[in-house]
């Protein structure tokens, strides 16, 4: 009776602790699918702007993930379309075969050389594009979308 006792206290720890484990990891990523590592192997990823004439406009750009965090470096046209962004600070991304409505573009300025240094290590062709201009490094951070209206 004492074994079935102390069986059932431990697989009661047990589900408790997965449980508060879930619970925590859910905490730190509220976005399903959102997991910058998972994004390492990725060459590029795809952000939506919407530009107050043009209109909606997908933009191909290399990304970098260092210490967990999704980073993108921006050359003068994103950019320039970035600061024209209706939707700002928010852009739509596409990476792997995943979409994310509300991506936070965030500019770092105090990572660019850390992302250009990341470029560099990633990409062979980066040798010629980090001479040309990149006015913005930017950390992206998906949001949850708003829920839909009853």
């Amino acid at each position: 009776m004492k074994i079935k006792t102390n069986i059932n206290l431990v697989v009661a720890s047990a589900v408790f602790w997965i449980a508060l484990i879930g619970a925590a990891c859910a905490a730190d990523n509220p976005v399903p699918g959102w997991d910058p590592n998972s994004f390492r192997d990725q060459s590029t990823l795809q952000i939506m702007t919407i530009g107050p004439e043009e209109g909606e406009h997908w933009s191909n750009l290399w990304l970098v993930v260092i210490d967990g965090q999704l980073y993108v470096r921006l050359g003068d046209r994103a950019f320039g379309r970035v600061q024209k962004n209706t939707a700002s600070p928010y852009v739509k991304v596409k990476i792997g075969d995943q979409e994310f409505d509300k991506v936070r573009l965030e500019p770092t300025p105090d990572m660019a050389d850390k992302v250009a240094a990341a470029m560099a290590d990633k990409y062979w062709m980066d040798i010629l594009i980090r001479h040309e201009s990149h006015p913005m490094a930017a950390r992206l951070v998906a949001e949850p979308a708003p829920s839909p209206a009853k």
